[in-house]
């Protein structure tokens, strides 16, 4: 047990004074605010003061179809994109991780460079590749096997398809990186052990690895499903939110509620639902991390 004096206790907190500075003025107070301006009608274009309207702002969104359209495409992104991220990534962590693939450093640098490069910047050239004209250059291969030209992004049945494969392709480096670190810790006393009786490769995948990475599963699962719920750029640059409605998700709702209508009010109230929703999913991880742990002792 450390025992330290009063004075540097003092010290201690002097040194966290800056850290408590920045999360009071950009995270702690924003919230406060958000939290009051969705008790409030407030246009941002209008410097009236906000007017008090209880929990209306709340009772709309919950009544408006756009809203629910929204949260439906934000559902469908989640369940269309994440069961594929961790079955692609956990093949190539696999693949990586083989002692019968030469330069692994170069293979996990180009995997994970997707990763890394600015969204904005990946979602144009995705617009590019997948425009919906003829010339576009995913159409000019589908046309050299007789496949007529896809509206991909100005289709309604194909839009939000069109940014779910972005969204797989670019996240498939990061889930390939954390299954390869849980990959890398399992000690291989277990697979030497597993060798001394008849099992076939797959059976040690099914049996050992599997389950030795279950922890790493259920914490890619609930970060990548918190992350796919605020899926926004690639959706605002491919398609901003159309055909319709049809590629809308409750971020894009949220932004045209506070941005494009101006009614700050309601978009704060989006925000504390999404809000209570990352909320509900942070307590599911919590409680898978402990059942786990529990498991492993």
């Amino acid at each position: 047990m450390i025992v330290c004096s009063k004075k540097e206790k003092i010290n201690y907190y002097f040194f966290l004074v800056p850290a408590f500075l920045v999360f009071s003025i950009f995270i702690f107070w924003p919230l406060i605010q958000s939290l009051y301006l969705s008790f409030f009608k407030y246009n941002i274009i209008n410097i009236n003061t906000p007017q008090f309207v209880g929990l209306k702002n709340y009772n709309f969104i919950l009544h408006d179809q756009i809203f629910w359209t929204s949260i439906v495409n934000t559902v469908i992104y989640v369940l269309g994109t994440i069961p594929l991220k961790l079955l692609f990534g956990l093949l190539l962590a696999l693949a990586v991780n083989s002692k019968f693939i030469k330069f692994k450093t170069f293979y996990r640098t180009s995997f994970y460079m997707p990763v890394i490069c600015s969204m904005v910047a990946v979602s144009i050239v995705w617009s590019l590749l997948f425009n919906p004209g003829p010339n576009g250059i995913v159409n000019i291969i589908l046309s050299k096997f007789k496949i007529n030209p896809l509206g991909w992004g100005s289709d309604s049945n194909l839009s939000l398809l069109t940014v779910m494969l972005l969204g797989i392709w670019k996240e498939i480096g990061y889930v390939m990186m954390i299954y390869l670190s849980g990959l890398m810790a399992i000690p291989q006393d277990i697979y030497e052990a597993a060798s001394l009786d008849p099992v076939s490769s797959f059976q040690k995948f099914m049996y050992l690895t599997l389950p030795l990475l279950r922890p790493t599963t259920i914490f890619l699962l609930i970060t990548e499903m918190i992350g796919s719920f605020q899926v926004f750029t690639p959706i605002y640059v491919i398609t901003g939110g159309g055909p319709g409605y049809s590629s809308t998700t409750i971020i894009n709702y949220l932004y045209n509620k506070g941005f494009q209508e101006y009614s700050m009010g309601q978009a704060c109230a989006v925000a504390y639902v999404l809000f209570a929703v990352l909320l509900l999913l942070t307590i599911l991880q919590n409680k898978f991390s402990k059942s786990e742990e529990v498991s492993y002792d």
